[in-house]
């Protein structure tokens, strides 16, 4: 007899007792002798019973308060589609009582993640999404929660030291060994690739694009040896210097036809490129932010990887969902697809939930 056929009432004929000591072990209520507990786990197991945990979780009746924790950004950036993602999630499981808070810090301010952490530690929430900071302070966040036995999910970069319930995010070392390949198949025969930075303080945004350039380091010693790989580095917050730094680079370095960067600013080049109206320099980038993606249509940005921003928002509070309410055991590493989009085919992307 399928599970969903089987009434309260058929378990209680079989096991002998009364509707209400079935309904009491169904929802581990208390105040069930012994041998009746017995016998209901009995006729449960010969009847082959599963339980129906959506309509379980529905009738508990309970609030859980999701949290994510995120860089602050402006619109149109990478960021906006892993909120929006994580919203329609939201949306989706509201009549669970799932609710969702987004708390802000500052990028490349570990103070400021940390006084976020610490925010968020006030709320007692039933679950986290984190975009982490460095490592160290990252970790000062995670032990709380895992003293607290509150399960987090880290997006974007993978910090395996840190325990988390799941990991959602690009193997950004292959990732970047992918994208190197890619960009060398209309490269080969150059001599100097160019590689856009974006810095403050003299670091980069998140270990993420670190670790997309140690894969596309690899790549170029293994197959490009011989070819110079020139940095230019854009501090963040200073985007009035950008015209002029690139203006001098490409009167510095006029056989440079290819720039790549691991960051979702891409744009900034290739606006440059459309404003100087140059045509012999092509770009890969990441991410399919709409700035982006109109370069690509006007044909300054050649390849854009697509990482799934939206799907990686909509997964951290699915899975949220499925560990806390649902009590389900979830796939703890998982890696998004490594997608290449070009003008031929970026209209076709599309954003998916899972």
């Amino acid at each position: 007899m399928a599970s969903d056929k089987i009434r309260i009432k058929d378990i209680a004929e079989r096991a002998g007792v009364s509707v209400g000591t079935v309904d009491r072990v169904l929802h581990g209520r208390p105040n069930v002798s012994k041998s009746a507990r017995e016998k209901i786990e009995k006729a449960l197991e010969e009847m082959e019973y599963r339980p129906n945990m959506y309509a379980s979780a529905l009738a508990y009746n309970k609030d859980y308060r999701f949290f994510l924790v995120i860089p602050s950004h402006e619109n149109e950036a990478y960021w906006d589609e892993v909120e929006e993602g994580a919203k329609e999630a939201r949306e989706l499981k509201r009549d669970f009582g799932i609710s969702l808070q987004i708390m802000y810090y500052e990028r490349f301010n570990p103070t400021s993640f940390a006084k976020t952490a610490r925010e968020c530690l006030k709320e007692s929430p039933d679950g986290v999404i984190v975009i982490p900071s460095t490592l160290d302070v990252t970790r000062v966040f995670t032990d709380k929660l895992h003293e607290q036995q509150i399960p987090f999910i880290l997006l974007d970069s993978y910090m395996p030291d840190l325990k988390p319930l799941a990991f959602y995010g690009q193997d950004s070392f292959q990732s970047g060994y992918f994208s190197a390949r890619m960009l060398m198949l209309i490269a080969q025969k150059e001599k100097d690739i160019m590689l856009m930075k974006l810095l403050k303080n003299g670091q980069v945004g998140s270990k993420q694009q670190m670790n997309r350039e140690t894969g596309f380091r690899h790549y170029m010693i293994d197959h490009f040896p011989k070819v110079n790989i020139i940095e230019v580095d854009l501090p963040w917050d200073k985007p009035e210097s950008y015209d002029d730094t690139l203006e001098e680079f490409f009167k510095t370095h006029p056989n440079v036809h290819h720039c790549i960067t691991f960051n979702s600013k891409a744009h900034i080049v290739g606006e440059f490129l459309l404003r100087s109206n140059r045509r012999d320099v092509q770009i890969m980038g990441y991410d399919m932010v709409p700035k982006n993606a109109e370069c690509v249509k006007q044909g300054s940005i050649s390849f854009l990887v697509a990482q799934h921003a939206y799907m990686q928002g909509f997964a951290c509070v699915s899975t949220l969902f499925d560990a806390i309410v649902m009590k389900k055991e979830v796939t703890p590493v998982n890696y998004m697809p490594i997608e290449l989009l070009t003008r031929e085919n970026i209209d076709f992307y599309r954003r998916a939930q899972i």
